[in-house]
């Protein structure tokens, strides 16, 4: 009677759950949570303050440039010359840049040409580029990649996003399996105390002999340890986990005493729809990066293409005393006009600019196909991996099971003196190491999903 007495108290701990009530940090509160305030959410979306940001400076190049300038020269009371000259220049999308320009010359000494009205003189035209930049020129290409790269910040905004939705899955469910690593150890723990407690009583008693209180006191303590050993990975967990944790403000929190995860193995049925992932990975945002600077590259070379023309500049200005008299026909009266030209006579340094332009757009485009195979062949990796640890969880719970029978098999024995503390120990550590590594294979399933949406390009839910 003694002996069954003691045997029932060696699994008394199973009947025992967690009586304390504490706090639980689901997994969907704390990805909302990192996805609202973790900093690296707040600089993604400056990525796309400063791509708006480019735009406008780029826009700058076509701001209208407003100017004037006075030149005065004046020796032994004689005025040689008084000029003042005032304009505005318009530079526009279509290469035209349009100009209006008011001067006032006097003086004794002033060159003729430079002699106009006594009230000033008007002019009003516009200057074209016939040959080099008349399809593009650096204004426009400035703010054609600026707009580029505008587009590109989205996609830098959600790869920073999806980098921040595996690194903080990642370090949730490592928090979660080491906080049930803690709980089945603990487990351990109790049993061998209650298992000590009782064989001391029956030592004491003189049912057992005493070296079966030094075996077990040994099992004890080496539970303890293992116990320690899983609690200083919690910690060390918990404190990584603590790392994705900010406030509205900005600042940094910490996780309070008695917070835990929520279940490692609450349910959990996600589908990896491999179809929609493979689809999703073409328009990963790496792959649109890469595109993006393609296209900036592209708009590089087509540049360089021009530049390869000759420079043919055409200028013509009405001319007007007063403002309201801009009536004459083009080439009839009161106009200025004048058109230059130059080209050098080899073209190596426009035809190597060409060329490197073009080389760079090969080397990128190589990188970029290499980049699209590398992601597809990681995809197929971890849905591969998902498949399989879905499987071995299959077969662990039942190698759980099946150790789960054997203890209580050797414990009947036991009951009736045909077994030993040594093969029920040696069992339970059995089950216990068991029980451990199905904790890391279900966590690994949780990140092994992360990674496959991660692989895919995806990231949190919007």
């Amino acid at each position: 009677m003694k002996k069954f007495s003691l045997s029932f108290t060696f699994f008394l701990v199973y009947l025992i759950g967690w009586s304390q009530t504490l706090d639980t940090l689901d997994f969907d509160s704390f990805q909302t949570w990192v996805r609202s305030y973790h900093p690296i959410a707040a600089q993604a979306e400056i990525n796309l303050r400063m791509g708006d940001m480019e735009v406008r400076q780029a826009r700058g190049g076509f701001d209208p440039l407003l100017y004037g300038t006075m030149d005065k020269k004046e020796f032994k009371e004689n005025t040689y010359y008084d000029k003042q000259e005032a304009g505005i220049s318009i530079p526009t999308w279509a290469g035209i840049e349009l100009n209006g320009t008011f001067e006032r010359n006097t003086g004794q000494f002033l060159n003729p040409e430079g002699s106009v009205p006594i009230d000033g003189l008007f002019a009003a035209g516009a200057s074209v580029n016939l040959g080099q930049g008349l399809i593009l020129d650096e204004r426009r290409a400035a703010l054609r990649q600026a707009q580029i790269y505008q587009e590109s910040t989205v996609s830098q905004r959600e790869q920073l996003l999806n980098e921040l939705y595996f690194n903080a899955s990642e370090s949730y469910w490592k928090w979660a399996v080491a906080h049930e690593n803690v709980k089945v150890l603990n487990e351990g723990v109790e049993l061998a105390k209650i298992r000590f407690d009782a064989i001391k009583i029956a030592y004491q008693q003189g049912d057992l002999p005493a070296i079966d209180t030094v075996e077990a006191f040994a099992i004890l303590l080496n539970r303890q340890y293992s116990l320690q050993s899983a609690e200083n990975a919690f910690f060390g967990a918990s404190q990584l986990l603590n790392t994705f944790l900010w406030d509205e403000d900005g600042n940094p929190m910490l996780l309070e005493s008695g917070v835990i995860p929520q279940g490692l193995y609450d349910e959990f049925a996600p589908i990896l729809e491999k179809e929609d992932l493979r689809v999703a990975v073409s328009s990963h945002p790496l792959l649109e990066i890469a595109d993006f600077e393609l296209a900036s590259l592209g708009v590089e070379r087509k540049l360089k293409g021009q530049q390869i023309l000759p420079v043919v500049k055409l200028k013509y200005n009405f001319l007007t005393e007063n403002l309201g008299d801009f009536n004459s026909p083009f080439f009839e009266n009161n106009y200025k006009w004048g058109v230059s030209v130059y080209t050098p006579l080899l073209w190596r340094k426009s035809r190597g600019a060409l060329g490197l332009a073009n080389a760079k757009i090969d080397f990128k485009q190589n990188s970029r196909d290499l980049k699209e195979v590398e992601l597809r062949t990681k995809l197929e990796a971890e849905i591969n991996s998902f498949e399989v640890i879905n499987t071995q969880i299959v077969t662990f719970s039942q190698n759980v099971t099946s150790l789960e029978s054997l203890l209580q098999g050797e414990i009947r024995r036991f009951e009736i003196g045909e077994s030993s503390l040594f093969l029920i120990n040696a069992r339970e550590v059995s089950l216990f190491s068991s029980k451990l590594t199905l904790n890391d294979l279900v966590s690994k399933r949780r990140i092994n999903f992360a990674k496959s949406r991660f692989a895919a390009g995806l990231g949190f839910d919007e």
